[in-house]
């Protein structure tokens, strides 16, 4: 790469740059809050900001409901995370094996769980596996194709940090003498880490996201709690907005933690 590129694509940015990012930004932030004011107009015109449709968030047994909802999708996301960081790690393992008769059929489960959609996982454990006398409960018919669809992208996300690794730091170890298991467990992964954390913790988010697919099998989560109080009270756009704030204070908790851990891993 020519020195001149190099300082295009890294270096700092001129005044006039400067000046244009600091323009480009105002413009943005302008039509983004006129977009805002433009939709709260459209509701209140619609009668969606009447008083009638927020009243019942004020009573202790709407908060105590939504909450048995979060409750039921942190249980979902947190065993789905789990599973998705172990079975990566063993596909992972998989695909970097020598032994074909390994490696060939990691890489299948990878691109086929990377290519089906989660949505059509959870009707397969809905719809197929009770027909050949498999029954799950409504938490693992969400919970399990969640956890395998997320530890195929899992997969690749620490097949991504392991190639980052840089090659010396392997030769040395064996060189020492180590084996590759324990160059592996000793050297590249805890490396490998430091790189993936934050693309780890988007996986994590995406996974509280997909729990949202518990309807299919109506399993108590907090979409499943929202679908409920909007056909009691008729109150679709204020139901939906309280829970995407709690949507948005869940994942920022999740990404705050990721940065304390990222600072510590590094």
């Amino acid at each position: 790469m020519s020195r001149a590129l190099e300082d295009i694509l890294f270096g700092d940015l001129g005044h006039k740059a400067q000046a244009l990012a600091r323009a480009a930004s105002v413009i943005v932030a302008a039509a983004l809050l006129a977009l805002a004011v433009g939709v709260v107009f459209r509701f209140h015109t619609a009668g969606q900001l009447e008083a009638r449709l927020w009243e019942f968030f004020a009573w202790q047994t709407t908060w105590a409901f939504l909450a048995k909802g979060l409750l039921g999708t942190m249980a979902s996301a947190v065993v789905a995370a789990a599973i998705a960081l172990v079975l990566g790690l063993v596909l992972l393992l998989g695909r970097l094996s020598k032994l074909r008769l390994l490696r060939w059929p990691a890489i299948a489960v990878i691109e086929f769980l990377r290519g089906v959609p989660t949505l059509l996982l959870i009707y397969v454990c809905f719809l197929v596996l009770p027909s050949v006398g498999i029954k799950l409960s409504a938490y693992w018919m969400l919970t399990l194709p969640v956890g395998m669809s997320t530890a195929a992208v899992v997969a690749e996300v620490y097949r991504a940090g392991v190639l980052a690794v840089p090659r010396g730091q392997t030769d040395a170890a064996r060189a020492l003498g180590l084996s590759e298991a324990r160059v592996f467990a000793h050297v590249v992964f805890p490396q490998a880490l430091r790189y993936i954390v934050p693309a780890l913790v988007a996986q994590l988010v995406i996974v509280v996201k997909e729990t949202t697919f518990g309807y299919v099998v109506t399993y108590g989560e907090l979409m499943q709690s929202a679908k409920v109080l909007i056909a009691n009270y008729r109150s679709l756009v204020p139901v939906y907005l309280v829970v995407a704030v709690l949507y948005c204070l869940v994942n920022y908790a999740i990404s705050r933690a990721s940065q304390r851990l990222g600072r510590r891993v590094h």
